[in-house]
């Protein structure tokens, strides 16, 4: 006689089913509703010290801090330009930051505060042509060691923005992203952005027909249309992509005289 097979309920099913489900234990309950609390929990802005990469040279027996930044690594045109500053204990820390990220008033307002409150501000240039003779990177490492040199006193230790060291013998720290996490850096970011602006406005007044007081150099397309019509200038990087098509034989590179040159 045929054996006849019972049928399970659907409810019998479903109990089996749950049984060889893996049992969460109230250690990992535990941790679910803490990741879910981590969730849930609103997002807090990280508070920077602004001293903080300074405050760790003077605990390492520095005693002359001086940050370092440039500005005009990316342009088609004209000089890079580096900043070093060393600020005194009281200096104000307020709005000063990344020079990026200020408007040209704020940058302007806050160049004058650098240069009458610090202990000393140097200035380092590297033209165009030397740009092109060793490459923007020497170039700007360069404009950073002449920067640092120009400093009196003299620093004894060095933060520097960025992944490189400055070619000097001295102690120094590099800080990616630098301008936004020291205060000395963040300075002299200010300071390098702002006189190079200065310098392009008065290139604007020698090479009018490429704009450089709007653009500052860097590659818009009313810069890159300028240089389609009239060929490159004196300051123009012919090294660069977007300006070494354009060069030409020196003959070539001659620019018609200014109404007023006679």
């Amino acid at each position: 006689m045929a054996s006849i097979k019972a049928e399970r309920s659907p409810i019998a099913k479903c109990a089996d089913n749950a049984q060889r489900r893996p049992v969460v234990s109230p250690a990992g309950f535990d941790r679910i509703h803490a990741a879910a609390a981590v969730r849930a929990a609103p997002a807090r802005t990280a508070r920077i010290d602004p001293w903080a990469y300074e405050n760790k040279a003077r605990d390492a027996g520095h005693l002359t801090i001086a940050g370092i930044d440039e500005a005009g690594r990316g342009p088609l045109a004209g000089p890079v330009v580096a900043a070093a500053v060393i600020l005194p204990d009281e200096f104000p820390p307020a709005e000063v930051t990344d020079s990026k990220q200020l408007a040209p008033l704020q940058r302007d307002r806050l160049y004058q505060l650098i240069y009458a409150r610090a202990v000393a501000v140097g200035i380092g240039i590297v033209d165009a042509v030397e740009i092109d003779r060793i490459n923007i990177l020497r170039a700007a490492l360069l404009a950073m060691a002449m920067a640092a040199a120009n400093l009196e006193p003299a620093p004894d230790c060095l933060l520097v923005d960025g992944n490189c060291q400055v070619p000097l013998p001295l102690a120094q720290r590099t800080i990616i992203k630098g301008d936004a996490l020291s205060l000395s850096i963040a300075a002299a970011s200010i300071v390098a952005k702002v006189t190079r602006d200065r310098l392009m406005g008065r290139y604007d007044q020698d090479y009018p027909q490429y704009g450089f007081a709007e653009h500052k150099g860097y590659a818009t397309h009313a810069h890159r249309e300028a240089i389609c019509r009239h060929g490159c200038c004196p300051i123009h990087r012919r090294s660069f992509k977007g300006v070494k098509e354009f060069s030409g034989p020196p003959q070539a590179r001659q620019l018609p005289l200014a109404a007023d040159d006679g």
